[in-house]
């Protein structure tokens, strides 16, 4: 009889205990991030996956795997509809890094929904950088060839009206620090000074084609120290 009883009680004990443990390891926070998790954004026609070389790159710069979330979306939607999509994005990262603020770094016309994120959606209160490489920030006439086709491809077209409201007023606003890197010879943005911000560091950072701004290792350097 006491042997069941004492049987009884260890097995009550070690119940007691798990419950314990599990509420208090339940009760401690995300560990905050060493640095602000970088959320990447591709442009259209695109992937997560062209930013492959630079996630290589922040890791071999001591960024974590969880510190670095290459976002893939519906690029052929309208760039508001992912702009809501980033916002959840956004609030997802850092609930799962503990994080306070994200850094955006975006390729292409991956520029107008990060950029519509903060500018209507209260992106500034959450994210601490900006890097827009070969943004279309003003717009390219190439998109003359899917702008039938696509929303997003006519909104990106120079002179739409999303355009027009993207970049009236500021257009950097909040505390948020933003740069734009761009290329002297880039064929797919025209012209190529389109992606200039104002009120942006503008960096020109010689003859990159437009696909490789987002892979090659010179703008990743430079992207790495801004962010950084």
């Amino acid at each position: 009889m006491q042997r069941r009883v004492r049987r009884v009680t260890a097995v009550f004990s070690a119940a007691v205990a798990s419950i314990l443990l599990s509420l208090s390891l339940a009760a401690v926070p995300a560990r905050a991030a060493t640095h602000d998790p970088v959320i990447f954004v591709h442009g259209i026609s695109s992937s997560a996956s062209s930013w492959d070389d630079w996630i290589a790159d922040f890791e071999a710069d001591g960024y974590t795997a969880s510190e670095l979330d290459a976002w893939s979306y519906d690029w052929s939607q309208s760039n508001v509809t992912t702009a809501q999509q980033l916002a959840t994005e956004v609030r997802s990262v850092l609930a799962r890094t503990g994080a306070s603020k994200v850094d955006l770094v975006v390729h292409s016309m991956g520029a107008l929904s990060a950029r519509y994120y903060l500018k209507n959606l209260g992106g500034t209160s959450y994210v601490d950088d900006f890097v827009s490489t070969a943004g279309v920030n003003h717009g390219t006439t190439v998109a003359s060839w899917c702008k039938w086709l696509y929303t997003s491809c006519s909104e990106m077209y120079t002179g739409s009206s999303f355009l027009t409201s993207l970049n009236s007023g500021d257009e950097t606003p909040g505390g948020v620090a933003y740069a734009s890197y761009w290329s002297n010879c880039d064929d797919l943005l025209t012209p190529d000074t389109s992606a200039i911000l104002s009120g942006a560091t503008n960096v020109e950072v010689g003859c990159v084609s437009h696909t490789d701004m987002n892979n090659d290792y010179g703008v990743y350097q430079q992207v790495r120290t801004f962010v950084g």
